[in-house]
């Protein structure tokens, strides 16, 4: 299983938010890219980031940083948060951004998805954010109508090489990862699926990799010193 340390940018800071909410903002970092390099010193190969700012607005606010965190890491980036057109696509992958993940648009415009799908194959993941079943959009603040199961099976159907599952109700919680969802979701449909969200400790990384889950993200644990990356990275092979 890979394990995908995560880094959130608001206002070019590293930050992590509680179940999303913007106005529950814990600000880590003034400086993201050290925080990457220093993942790549601990053995990551991987990272995730999410422009926070972006998924509200839907622009790249934080492009900046993440072209810098590029040039001093060698870290396969993956890149989400507003990401609702092929230009923007093609802006991260420009940049050097390894993939990028399609999050309210991949809901709410399905030819957007299938061209980027089309177009750029596994460089395209899809954040399938899940509450009460339902999938979330625009940064968390809307509920879609569209059930989380039915959504996936669309996208296995559309040829999705990867989604990115986060269960919002466990997310910067430190109460475990969202196991009930995961095993729902890999009961029926066969996609790469990355866990993300509740990551505590390292029970959690041990269970999702026996799982038979693609990937994990952590954030707030690593933050808050709550689990060793090294010990993680062990425990996610």
């Amino acid at each position: 299983m890979i394990l995908f340390p995560a880094i959130d940018l608001y206002e070019g800071k590293a930050v992590r938010l509680l179940r999303g909410d913007y106005q529950n903002m814990t600000v880590y970092s003034d400086d993201p890219a050290a925080f990457a390099e220093d993942f790549a010193r601990r053995g990551a190969t991987h990272i995730h980031i999410v422009d926070l700012e972006g998924a509200k607005s839907g622009t790249t606010p934080n492009l900046n940083v993440i072209k810098e965190l590029l040039r001093r890491t060698n870290l396969f980036t993956e890149v989400g948060g507003g990401i609702r057109d092929m230009r923007t696509v093609e802006t991260y992958l420009d940049a050097g951004v390894s993939r990028v993940i399609l999050g309210t648009a991949a809901v709410t415009d399905p030819t957007f998805l299938r061209e980027a799908l089309s177009k750029y194959g596994e460089r395209i993941a899809v954040g399938v954010d899940v509450k009460d079943d339902r999938v979330a959009i625009r940064g968390w603040m809307e509920q879609s109508a569209r059930g989380a199961v039915e959504f996936c099976k669309e996208l296995e159907q559309l040829g999705a090489a990867n989604v990115i599952c986060t269960d919002i109700s466990k997310d910067g919680a430190m109460q475990g990862a969202g196991y009930a969802l995961y095993e729902k979701l890999l009961a029926e449909v066969k996609l790469p699926i990355t866990a993300s969200g509740g990551v505590s400790g390292l029970e959690d990384v041990r269970r999702l990799n026996e799982m038979g889950l693609y990937g994990a993200i952590i954030g707030k644990a690593y933050y808050t010193g709550a689990i060793s990356l090294e010990e993680a990275l062990e425990a996610a092979k």
